[in-house]
């Protein structure tokens, strides 16, 4: 055996994220990461009456959150929005368990700074109401559907005076979470939405980041996932979000990497609250600084930068992304040759090999692939 050949260390720590996922990534796993939390939150129930929560929502006081995927092929950059899981079916047998009488579950909320409250779970119930009192459901009308006469087929505006004011004054229950303390703030409310997202299909990391950290930052990942050279390098728009994560994370490594402690997701969710106000976009200088240096390596590398093998290699793009990226910032050259040169190099690393492959999130793992690629694309 040569020295360049590995000796196997157990199961790599990377496997396939998402068997739906058009590319297929390897990486940590995000849900064997254990975030060491301390909670100071408190807890109370309160009562609203549906009325009382359309308002509510309406007026902004109630953030359902609410994310899409943000490149549709073309250069446009959309807005999130998440799309809506319930049918008309099961919208319908929600009201009409509303107008029976009937009790229906809680939602759980969080106060934020600002005093608005967060939906944690659920979005699909409040969701349904203020759809049925708006009347719409997208561009159709929302007519009950499958329920008992006389409200089958019947809209809002529809139903007799007695059942609105019955819709109106129902109660729904809320368990309202409060943090008390702004240290380790963001991680609390991420395991929170993490453990309570009861949806069938549960929500992936960078969902829940969208969820609650919503803002110019992430709109600036939006814009720069939409890059084609970015788009050349990733491969198809992921639909759970797994290219604007991989964004995120090299950006965070590119500014804070000597402050970096696992677990990862730990790390994400601290460098997007601290810039979730930041203006961010190709415009941006480090926005402009990311782009251009996934147009060098789609110019030079092309997608097999970010796959040793078959698969799409997360801890590949995120130090040989960043070294380019601090190549750039510092003037330096990069042409094909050099970047060839440059990933053989690494990929003749036995260390750099281990580092991209097991225990991918330790910090003496992270530590090393970033120095080695920086290293080898000339960025020190």
């Amino acid at each position: 055996m040569t020295e360049d050949v590995l000796e196997p260390e157990g199961e790599p720590e990377e496997s396939p994220i998402d068997d739906s996922e058009e590319v297929v990534v390897q990486d940590v796993d995000p849900d064997l990461e254990v975030m060491p939390i301390t909670y100071e939150i408190t807890s109370y129930g309160a009562d609203y009456d549906v009325h009382g929560l359309v308002r509510r929502i309406e007026n902004g006081d109630i953030v359902v959150p609410s994310f899409e995927p943000s490149f549709t092929g073309t250069d446009e950059v959309r807005g999130f929005q998440r799309d809506f899981v319930w049918r008309i079916p099961q919208m319908s047998r929600f009201i009409e368990s509303l107008l029976l009488g009937l009790p229906v579950p809680g939602v759980f909320l969080v106060r934020t700074k600002d005093n608005k409250l967060l939906v944690l779970d659920g979005q699909q119930r409040l969701g349904t109401l203020s759809k049925f009192y708006s009347g719409l459901v997208g561009e159709r009308k929302f007519r009950l559907k499958g329920v008992q006469d006389p409200w089958n087929g019947m809209t809002f505006s529809e139903l007799e005076p007695e059942d609105r004011r019955r819709l109106d004054d129902s109660i729904i229950h809320a368990t309202i979470l409060r943090q008390e303390s702004d240290h380790g703030e963001q991680d609390a409310i991420y395991s929170i939405y993490e453990r309570l997202n009861t949806g069938g299909s549960p929500l992936r990391p960078q969902e829940i980041r969208i969820a609650l950290y919503a803002g110019p930052f992430l709109t600036g990942i939006s814009e720069l996932n939409a890059a084609p050279e970015w788009r050349r390098l990733y491969g198809a728009p992921s639909q759970r979000f797994r290219d604007h994560e991989l964004i995120l994370r090299v950006l965070a490594l590119f500014e804070e990497s000597p402050s970096y402690r696992r677990p990862l997701k730990s790390f994400l969710n601290g460098y997007l609250s601290a810039n979730q106000e930041r203006d961010l976009s190709v415009q941006t200088t480090l926005g402009e600084t990311f782009v251009n240096a996934v147009g060098i390596l789609d110019s030079t590398l092309g997608p097999r930068a970010f796959r040793p093998e078959r698969a799409l290699n997360a801890a590949y793009l995120d130090s040989i992304t960043t070294a380019v990226m601090h190549a750039v910032t510092e003037q330096r050259s990069l042409d094909g040759d050099r970047a060839s040169r440059a990933l053989a190099e690494l990929e003749s690393d036995p260390d750099f090999k281990r580092a991209t492959l097991y225990d991918t999130s330790a910090e003496d793992a992270v530590q090393y692939r970033l120095q080695a690629a920086r290293a080898a694309f000339g960025g020190q």
